[in-house]
């Protein structure tokens, strides 16, 4: 098997390449403005609760995981933040991300890591609960806000992006809960409305044409159906909620 890459990215953060799968743990147009575009400004700002539940498919670096607990500090919000990974990385791999660095947190990122793998842990006022196994026999401990469903991508892990998985997903979802992920690829959303979801494409970050938010229930403006989103096995909930 060959080393993992580290890789210094077009906004100066860095990504890890794993040559035998081909693929990027994030764009290379940018790690930190991928993550924030997308499992921040589309997914964590909105929720306005005070607690906030998440579910993330694919720790990794853990950058998702430090630029929630810092979008926290902010607002004064505390999250319940579960995070799934088959394969963790080695702490060396970790020592050389500069996260912490460029987003002054190295405490803070360093913190994170530290959290033993199946142990509630609190973190700046926060719980984190790491969990390393495959997410497809993963029991979820609970019902969550938000889910930041950041696999490989469906060409490299298409056995993760199935309706199965989704539908596992949309019954630990809350009513007003939601999925957000950078894949906009047509055989995820047909999967997403397949689990029952309605299916919203959004703007993406820079380097990427669009991302996908999934919810129990419809949040488009206007208020219909448009197009292709519409679930092929509708939800309970009514398209205006």
């Amino acid at each position: 098997m060959k080393e993992h890459q580290i890789i210094t990215t077009k906004d100066g953060s860095h990504t890890i390449y794993v040559p035998e799968l081909g693929e990027h743990y994030h764009s290379s147009f940018g790690a930190i403005q991928e993550a924030q575009h997308i499992f921040i400004e589309n997914g964590f700002k909105r929720i306005k609760k005070p607690v906030v539940s998440i579910l993330e498919v694919g720790f990794g670096t853990g950058l998702n995981c430090l630029l929630s607990f810092l979008e926290a500090e902010k607002t004064g919000q505390r999250i319940i933040y579960h995070a799934v990974e088959k394969y963790p990385l080695e702490d060396d791999e970790i020592a050389k991300i500069n996260y912490g660095s460029i987003l002054n947190a190295g405490y803070l990122f360093s913190k994170i890591h530290w959290v033993d793998w199946m142990k509630n842990m609190t973190v700046n006022g926060n719980t984190l609960f790491k969990i390393p196994y495959d997410v497809l026999k993963t029991l979820f401990p609970q019902n969550y806000d938000i889910v930041y469903f950041d696999a490989f991508s469906p060409n490299v892990q298409p056995e993760l992006w199935t309706e199965k998985l989704f539908s596992k997903i949309f019954q630990h979802l809350r009513k007003d809960g939601f999925l957000v992920t950078y894949s906009s690829k047509g055989t995820v959303k047909e999967a997403l409305r397949a689990a029952g979801f309605f299916v919203q494409r959004l703007d993406g970050p820079e380097g990427k044409r669009h991302i996908l938010s999934a919810g129990k229930e419809f949040k488009g403006n206007p208020p219909k159906f448009i197009g292709d989103e519409k679930p092929k096995q509708a939800p309970k909930q009514t398209p205006n909620g």
